[in-house]
This record gives structure tokens, sequence and C-alpha cells, in this order.
């Protein structure tokens, strides 16, 4: 019988395990989450988006996990009765200078299967009457869902299987011997055959527990959001989002309704001043000093200070939020909106610099580690967990 633990309770470390007892009855399965419950990080602080995978390169690991995974989430919603809603979305063209951009998307989701197409100016009124724009993708299969009820019902599945999920458990020690693994906290320990790490913002430092070298390095960037008071909701009825810039590594600010019908606007995009860093006041001087004095950061910093000094004077000033948020609807006043929750993305930076793009996941001497999991790994949660537990049962590390 293969005893197999899942370090992180997210829902990428959820979804492996589920995949994991599904296609391996027999397998004894232990998810390890150093918090007292589930989806207190990423799973939990995203923007709540069934992805399409409108945007991503044909035949990457994102796009080929999001589309499968997409479907699956539905799915799996359906079945369980999680909330989700199929309410669309425009990726919206402000100016002239765009359209190039708007038709490259249009022809990569067409690519990768999704259903989209252009529409004019009445058209996108139609669908979103204080939006301005020359020209839209429409994709009206995009959705919003619960992620947290996602992972509440994935703990409570496997728990009636069998299995062990384990809250307040922080790994500090991994000791590989032959075929076994030890993993450690303060006051406990588990042994396992094969173990995935799924840490999310520590993901490289379990690479380094386990004695294994990060391909990238995490550093973690905070994304900062205003929701729309109630009386203003209807500014925004479905999900809003710009062309992306090509010049800029993340995507920019957009508009999301919500599950429960709130509608968040954001986010911008600061280094945090810790790996779980959601304010300015949260400060850890050891993860701060390892991103600023890593190399791959030096690089990206310099090449975007330009943008980044912009990102942060967002996060500084209301009113210089508020003017990106105009660029797409005008009709947006800064005593519209207030702030609310900020998140932290778990980004792989590589030594020169660049931002890893696709999922990345690594299989090192018995040890599968996702090193980098951004948008969309909620949406394709589950069929990655089907990725890496077929690799696992194939003995393929």
């Amino acid at each position: 019988m293969s005893e197999i633990c899942i370090i992180g309770g997210g829902i990428v470390g959820l979804a492996t395990a589920r995949a994991l007892s599904l296609l391996n009855p027999d397998a004894r399965l232990t998810v390890l989450e150093k918090e007292a419950d589930t989806a207190l990080h990423q799973s939990g602080r995203n923007s709540g988006v069934l992805h399409t995978g409108v945007y991503y390169k044909p035949g990457s690991l994102k796009a080929t996990t999001c589309r499968a995974g997409k479907l699956a989430m539905q799915d799996f919603c359906q079945q369980h009765d999680v909330p989700f809603e199929l309410c669309g979305k425009v990726i919206v063209a402000t100016s002239d200078d765009e359209l190039g951009r708007l038709e490259n998307i249009l022809k990569r989701g067409t690519e990768n299967g999704v259903t989209c197409q252009q529409i004019d100016v009445p058209q996108l009124k139609e669908i979103e009457p204080h939006v301005k724009g020359v020209a839209a993708i429409h994709v009206p299969e995009a959705g919003i869902v619960d992620y947290p009820a996602v992972c509440r019902k994935l703990v409570k599945l496997l728990r009636e299987s069998g299995h062990d999920v384990r809250f307040n458990f922080e790994v500090t020690a991994i000791d590989r011997q032959a075929q076994q693994t030890r993993i450690r906290s303060e006051k406990d320990e588990v042994t396992a055959n094969y173990v995935v790490n799924c840490a999310g913002l520590y993901s490289d430092h379990v690479v380094r527990l386990a004695g294994g070298k990060p391909e990238h390095r995490i550093v973690p960037f905070r994304g900062e959001y205003y929701e729309l008071r109630n009386e203003f909701r209807h500014l925004c009825r479905h999900l809003i989002y710009p062309v992306p810039d090509p010049s800029f590594p993340f995507l920019g600010v957009h508009f999301t309704r919500m599950i429960d019908n709130s509608v968040e606007c954001g986010p911008n995009a600061v280094l945090a001043l810790a790996r779980e860093g959601y304010n300015w006041k949260t400060i850890r001087m050891d993860e701060l000093a390892e991103s600023l004095a890593y190399r791959g950061f030096q690089k990206l910093a310099l090449k975007h200070w330009k943008m980044g000094a912009g990102e942060m004077w967002r996060s500084a000033s209301k009113a210089a939020f508020v003017k990106a948020l105009q660029k797409l609807i005008p009709d947006i006043r800064r005593e519209y909106v207030s702030p609310c929750r900020a998140g932290v993305r778990a980004q792989a930076v590589a030594a020169d610099g660049s931002l890893v793009d696709d999922f990345k996941i690594q299989f090192d001497n018995g040890i599968a580690h996702v090193l980098n999991a951004p948008s969309p790994a909620a949406t394709a949660s589950l069929q990655i967990g089907e990725h890496i537990a077929a690799k696992i049962l194939q003995a393929s590390f």
C-alpha cells in the first residue's frame, strides 16, 4: 500500500490528493497544512474566476489544464452543490493601439477551443453599459465560483474516504531515506513513500528542506483590491478585463463580480514585504532580504522599475487607483469604492529576471514539487491534480 503525503492544504494540494484517491483507492493519503483551516492564502484570496484559457499559449500546460480543469471544476461544483455561475466576460480594448493585441487574444482563444468572439461598441454596451472601449472580446463561458467552498468540500470528501487532513502541521524538516521520506513538524512526523510539495508561497523553501535545489525562486507580489459599494454594483454586470500590456508582466486592474454579488476592482501588483504580507505593515525581514538579494528579482525590478513605481503609487493613492479603474468604467468615482482584501501571488522568477509563465512541476527523488502555479491554477486544480497523480502512479520520478 502506497503512503503519499501532500504538503499544502490549498486547492492544488487538495485536488492532487483527490485525484490520487480516485486513481489509486488503495493509497493512504495525508495532507499537511500549516494553518488551522484550508484556503487561508492563495486559494481563498484570488478573484474567484473560472478561467477559460483565452490568454494562454496554445499547447502550454496552462492552456491544456485550464480547459480540462474548468470543465472538471464545473462538474465538481454541480455534483457537490458548490456555488458557481457562468456569467461571461469581456476583454476590452480602450484605444485603437490595443486592437492588434485584442486580435491576438482572439486567435489564441480560438486555438485553445474557447467560445469567444470579437464584438463592436454597441454589442459591448449591451453587455456592459458603463464600459468605455473601441472593441472587445466576449467570452460567454467565463464564470465565477466559491473556491474556499471547493476546498472545504475536498477536505470533507478526503476524510470521508479514510484519508488524513492535518491542520496546524508546519513542515520543518524532510528526510529522504531509501524509499521512504520522513516529514517533521516541531511536534509530530509523518512517513511516506511519495511526497507532493504544494506549499505555494513556500514551495521553494520545501525544495530546500528536501535537499534539492529549486529551479526558480518564489517572489511574493501583493495584489490590493477595492470593492464597489452596494449602491454602485450595477456599474459591473459580469467580468470586465483590460487587454494585457505585453511590456508589463501582470494583467492590470479589472472588475470581477464575485459569487456573492459583490464587485471587486483591481489588483495592482507590488512586492510584498513578507511571503504572507497582505499589507504594508506585515514585514518579515528574512523573507524581504531574500527577495531583494535575489539576482532574478533585481533584474526584474531594473527592467520594470517605472511600471513598478506606478503600481506602488496606486497602492499609496486611492485617487491614482480610481484613475486606473476609470480607463474601463469612466463613471467610477473615489467615493464609489472602498478598500477590501488583498492577496499575495507566489510568482516564480528565473535567475535572468523573467517571470515563469507556465505551470512548473519538478520531479526529484521521490518528491513532486509544484514550483509555479499562478492563475489559472485554481480553475485548473483538478486537472493539475490528475497530471501529478498520473506521474506518481507511473513511478516516473
